[in-house]
């Protein structure tokens, strides 16, 4: 009998349910229903090149995990392969920036906060540069464990002057911010999602704005104030909860820093559950940041978070490390339910 089977009398035996494969472990965080679009960082960035001759791109020998790789195809003269070097990836990104060039540096979110962050800081941040670093497997987006779950980095980075951080959705979400990061004077850090990414906003009327927040749906009930793909799970969640009568709004907070504070105050004081969701740990993340914000506005608001454990995660299928950590739909819902 294998693994996969049970028993159910002499000599028969039936199918259990299958396995996951080690390949979960990298596996999209993507629905299996769900519409999804490939590598949308390395197109958009590829068709802003098209119009913007400054736009350079750089990679930690990690292009095609970071989907680089689009950018790197169509402006091969642009690109600049820096091999396992990130805190030499980062000086050479702010030369460039030095010089009037726009680089998008890229490479693992570990690598870029843990790694190199003083390069991060002193040579881009203190100078205030318009340097882009892109961090790929943000959080609980890989199941190859702490040397790759990058569960910290917007504690790590929220602390640094200057920059910008941005975790988006999806799809929509990440096509829209290039540009827009492009354009801004100093340095952002992007929480990129990669491969095949879902798109789930162009449903919501959404645009993004740097630093803005965006309310998504409106509830009377529940508010939502979710970032990155939380924001999908909080889709998905709030769709779930309307069936059993709760109405749930939820506020998209795609901006980490600078936060849009007045959108947050104003989403929270009302006499609604208010719940936070993000892909990072419980300590110096949304949670943490939402609750600073309505203790110093004077609002006397409950906050309830869904975040990863302060903890270094298990490795394992990324389905089931979603579930155990508290990230997927069902989890969302029945933290929710038992809040009501």
């Amino acid at each position: 009998m294998t693994a996969t089977q049970t028993p159910v009398s002499a000599g028969t035996a039936r199918p259990g349910p299958a396995r996951l494969k080690t390949s979960a472990m990298i596996a999209s965080f993507a629905d299996a229903d769900q519409r999804t679009t490939p590598a949308p960082f390395g197109h958009a960035l590829a068709q802003l090149a098209e119009q913007r001759r400054e736009i350079v791109g750089l990679s930690a020998d990690l292009a095609k995990y970071t989907d680089m790789h689009i950018f790197r195809d169509r402006h091969p003269d642009r690109f600049f392969q820096m091999g396992m070097s990130e805190q030499s990836m980062m000086g050479a990104a702010a030369g460039l920036a030095e010089v009037g060039l726009v680089p998008f540096a890229s490479t693992y979110s570990v690598f870029a906060t843990r790694r190199a962050y003083d390069f991060l800081c002193l040579d881009i941040a203190e100078p205030n540069l318009n340097v882009n670093v892109v961090g790929a497997l943000p959080g609980l987006t890989t199941g190859y464990g702490p040397s790759h779950q990058a569960t910290e980095d917007l504690a790590i980075l929220r602390g640094c002057p200057n920059l910008t951080i941005v975790d988006p959705c999806d799809a929509v979400d990440i096509e829209q911010a290039v540009p827009q990061l492009a354009d801004h004077a100093g340095p952002t850090y992007l929480r990129l999602l990669r491969g095949a990414v879902p798109r789930v906003l162009d449903e919501y009327n959404y645009r993004f704005q740097l630093g803005k927040a965006a309310e998504l749906r409106t509830g009377r009930d529940v508010v939502l104030i979710s970032t990155g793909l939380m924001t999908m799970r909080a889709l998905q969640a709030a769709a779930r909860l309307e069936a059993d009568g709760v109405d749930v709004a939820v506020l998209h907070v795609p901006t980490i820093k600078p936060l849009d504070t007045a959108a947050i105050i104003a989403a929270s004081r009302t006499d609604r559950l208010v719940v936070t969701l993000e892909n990072h740990t419980i300590v110096g993340g949304l949670a943490e940041s939402v609750a600073s914000t309505l203790a110093f506005a004077g609002v006397g608001t409950r906050v309830l978070p869904i975040a990863l454990p302060d903890e270094f995660l298990a490795a394992g299928a990324l389905p089931t490390l979603h579930d155990r950590y508290g990230l997927s739909t069902d989890a969302v819902v029945a933290k929710v339910r038992a809040s009501l």
